[in-house]
């Protein structure tokens, strides 16, 4: 799979787009902008949801394509449960951490997988779409934009980066790869409780739609999370641990090991180190040529001459 990237890579690598995720977080920015406009009432409506939202049925019934990438601004949920102050100041704690993984993953992947990084999660979105609107239960709307695509790029993040410290809360300093352990924890359980109660509700006639967007989310998170796997993957170098090169590397180990077990021996009584362990040896630096004594004749010999 490695072999098929560097392909796509070297033919349309030249098209890739610098600093991707600078484009991606000033859009989910734009996307904060219009649910604070919508929760402060300046909007008479919310545009999000009544125009911009991944509507499969407004796209197929009423040709509405710009939904294929107008979902992109999925909204931020200020006010919720932390209060419109904290709510605001984790928006901005969010925003500098999602450029910020996304920048150092662009210099780790390059510049064209990270592209592609990008580009296949909205691909993989608008193709669950798809599946579920022509499905059994004919979901008309997949209630999902970017924010699950940038959340697990945390994941890939720590991956290189699994000893990196962060302050939770501020006070408690952890590593990278124990907040990703939490953040799959999470994720496992968000796609769990939303399915769930997403099934209970297509039960209640009331209820239905509610329950179609919950088992979206469920399924956005999904597909977020085996983008992040795949290129997980695809970016793994297997040749390392393939049987060939495990039993090269064990035989250069031992060969190394046998090279550096040359045992000692001293040039007068023929002593050596294996025979003699508590023996101490020298090379005497009066000698002409590699002579090697033992701690009882390192001062007693006879020094080597060459003209002798």
């Amino acid at each position: 799979m490695g072999q098929w990237l560097n392909k796509l890579e070297r033919k349309y690598g030249k098209y890739a787009i610098p600093d991707l995720s600078r484009y991606m977080v000033a859009i989910y920015c734009i996307g904060a902008i219009l649910e604070l406009a919508n929760q402060m009432g300046i909007l008479q409506v919310n545009v999000y949801d009544r125009f911009l939202c991944l509507n499969m049925e407004a796209v197929f019934q009423r040709g509405q394509v710009w939904r294929l990438f107008t979902f992109l601004l999925g909204p931020y949920g200020f006010g919720e449960n932390l209060g419109f102050v904290f709510s605001v100041l984790f928006f901005i704690i969010q925003f500098y951490l999602y450029l910020l993984f996304g920048r150092t993953l662009e210099r780790i992947w390059g510049t064209f997988r990270f592209n592609l990084y990008i580009f296949s999660g909205c691909l993989l979105n608008i193709l669950a779409a798809v599946i579920l609107y022509f499905g059994p239960l004919h979901f008309p709307l997949y209630y999902a934009g970017m924010e699950y695509i940038f959340q697990t790029m945390f994941l890939a993040f720590a991956v290189y980066n699994p000893d990196m410290t962060f302050l939770l809360n501020f006070l408690i300093p952890i590593k990278a790869k124990w907040l990703a352990v939490f953040e799959g924890v999470v994720l496992t359980w968000e796609v769990l409780k939303n399915l769930v109660s997403g099934i209970v509700l297509l039960g209640d006639p009331i209820n239905r739609w509610a329950g179609l967007v919950r088992i979206s989310i469920a399924v956005a998170i999904v597909v977020a999370v085996a983008n992040f796997l795949f290129f997980f993957f695809t970016t793994r170098n297997y040749k390392r641990v393939s049987p060939k090169e495990v039993h090269r590397k064990r035989e250069f180990r031992q060969k190394v090991t046998r090279m550096s077990g040359v045992r000692h021996q001293c040039a007068v009584c023929g002593r050596n180190s294996d025979d003699f362990p508590q023996l101490e040896f020298r090379f005497c630096s009066k000698c002409e040529g590699n002579y090697e004594y033992c701690s009882d004749h390192l001062y007693t010999h006879q020094h080597v001459r060459k003209e002798q």
